[in-house]
């Protein structure tokens, strides 16, 4: 892998690692549905002006299908999850329960893009299993409902964002007339995640107005962890492939421990620790197994 695509994976991991920060601070206080419609109208917005003042022609009609399976699965679904999981779930749960997307993007990649299920690669998703097990069981969490659906929910952003990757490698693959590059990609996929949310806006305006704090957090996420984390990765899904390019969530929960730490006094619990190991594990299992394949037409992509 390029020292370039390193270097930009380990920014994204620090980045999207305070992400769950930032969730921990608006969710509570804005909710959920609104916490997440205004991380993607942000986002929108900030990715819409960069298109046009740089260009990029976003051809709605034609790429209409694309941005919408994309916005549905790389931001609406997942971005909704996450702000409900951050209710009830330390940032760094949430963190490791989201580095479980590789194994997701694994399991994808046989049916959708024809790769080997090795022995290698199946003893790994099952250590991912045992990881994800051992982290929400092991008692450091109550094992309440509102714990279990939280744990849900970041499992089911986890699997959304593997299934955007993939339709996003799928594209990736056809000729160079039909392409679409990644920054259009990343826009108009933000855009209609925007869209897609709108209508639950009446149901979700907070009873008071919420604090600086919260509408800074909301911002952060927006503009760092959506609108710039998006224009970076979906060019590293064409160039690297969907399974390495999601080698980046098993560094998140580093990055999420540290900020959580640091910045919201919460403790590190040997189940946790546990769990991600077992998470990691499975992650250095699984990744090396998949190829790296760089898609046709995607050499002379500019982005």
């Amino acid at each position: 892998m390029p020292l370039s695509d390193l270097v930009k994976l380990f920014f994204l991991a620090a980045v999207w690692g305070g992400s769950f920060i930032f969730l921990r601070i608006a969710a509570p206080e804005l909710g959920p549905l609104l916490t997440a419609m205004l991380r993607v109208g942000i986002a929108s917005i900030a990715l819409l002006a960069y298109a046009a003042i740089t260009g990029v022609a976003l051809e709605w009609r034609r790429n209409l299908k694309p941005y919408a399976l994309v916005g549905l699965t790389a931001a609406a679904l997942p971005f909704l999850c996450f702000s409900f999981a951050a209710l009830h779930l330390p940032a760094a749960y949430s963190a490791v329960l989201n580095s479980t997307a590789p194994l997701f993007g694994a399991v994808l990649s046989v049916f959708w893009l024809s790769e080997r299920l090795t022995a290698r690669k199946a003893i790994g998703l099952l250590l991912g299993i045992a990881g994800v097990a051992a982290l929400v069981g092991a008692g450091a969490l109550p094992l309440n409902p509102q714990t279990l659906l939280a744990a849900a929910a970041a499992l089911c952003a986890a699997a959304s964002y593997a299934v955007s990757a993939v339709i996003v490698q799928r594209l990736a693959r056809r000729p160079d007339r039909h392409a679409i590059k990644p920054i259009a990609m990343a826009t108009g996929s933000i855009a209609w995640g925007a869209l897609l949310l709108s209508p639950v806006l009446p149901f979700a305006l907070p009873e008071s107005l919420p604090s600086n704090a919260a509408l800074a957090s909301v911002s952060a996420l927006a503009l760092l962890s959506s609108a710039l984390a998006q224009a970076l990765f979906i060019p590293l899904i064409v160039r690297i492939g969907p399974t390495r390019a999601m080698s980046v969530s098993f560094m998140i929960p580093l990055f999420s421990m540290l900020w959580g730490t640091l910045f919201l006094a919460e403790a590190i619990q040997p189940a946790m620790l546990g769990g991600a190991a077992l998470v990691l594990l499975a992650m250095a299992l699984v990744l090396p197994a998949s190829p790296l394949r760089t898609a046709p037409g995607t050499r002379h992509n500019t982005y």
